[in-house]
């Protein structure tokens, strides 16, 4: 459900970063400061404060810097005392970047996706946006990537997160069907089912078919013919019981798609 585009940009630093991210994401306090100042070389201080601060911010660690706005490498260079930046190009050649995300998972405490416990609370936040709202895919995947930075949680692949999304709207997709049929009965079930019998002779329309397609001339014949459907549906004398737990925003949502089918 994703177009090209936002695969794209998935895990990646967007093409202009404001100042309200760089300022809470790419200054680095004391204790971050003193920890870097021990890293030996110029590379490994300045490359070790882009990893910490691209996870804080984009949620993955970085295989090179080709997406990186200049503006935070001068930034994150002037704060660990680098005069030069290509120093960087020996930092992705090294073993050290390897050893730095390793390092920064422990001390800062972030975790993977498959981790206990992830999947559901992420799944319990997006099982409560489904239910009560009707966000388009696209949107709940948004979500749930700002829910995993703040958590400290590293990106999973965006196959597998879409997957985990799409996973979690059929299983309340499938809990609102069953609400609505919940209290039905057998002889309201019965009624249902001739709706979809065959209205006609050559088998091609039911009833509910039939039925569902209303007038669309604003005309006296036509005004006949919208007042006989009403009492056609009238006289079916279908009462179905009113749905219980099931958010307004849902039933209106339904009623939107059934009003577009008509």
């Amino acid at each position: 459900f994703l177009t090209i585009q936002q695969k794209e940009r998935y895990g990646r630093y967007p093409t202009t970063v404001s100042a309200n991210d760089l300022a809470g994401y790419f200054y680095l306090n004391d204790d971050d400061l003193d920890w870097i100042s021990k890293k030996r070389s110029e590379a490994t201080r300045l490359g070790y404060a882009l990893q910490l601060t691209s996870v804080r911010f984009v949620g993955t660690f970085l295989e090179n810097d080709t997406h990186v706005p200049p503006m935070i490498v001068q930034l994150l260079a002037s704060q660990v005392n680098v005069a030069s930046l290509s120093c960087l190009n020996d930092y992705w050649c090294s073993e050290q970047r390897w050893r730095h995300t390793t390092e920064i998972r422990t001390r800062y405490g972030y975790r993977e996706f498959v981790d206990k416990g992830v999947r559901f609370r992420l799944g319990r936040l997006l099982c409560a946006m489904c239910w009560t709202g009707t966000d388009r895919p696209s949107i709940l995947f948004e979500h749930a990537c700002v829910w995993l930075i703040k958590h400290k949680v590293l990106l999973p692949g965006v196959t597998t997160l879409e997957r985990f999304i799409a996973e979690v709207r059929t299983r309340m997709e499938s809990r609102l069907w069953y609400r609505l049929g919940q209290n039905i009965n057998q002889e309201q079930k019965n009624q249902l089912e001739n709706l979809l019998t065959n209205a006609d002779d050559n088998g091609r329309q039911s009833l509910l078919d039939k039925l569902r397609k209303g007038p669309v001339r604003v005309s006296s014949p036509s005004l006949v013919k919208a007042l006989q459907r009403i009492e056609t549906i009238r006289s079916l004398n279908i009462v179905l019981p009113t749905p219980l737990y099931i958010p307004q925003v849902r039933l209106a949502s339904l009623a939107r798609f059934a009003d577009r089918k008509s």
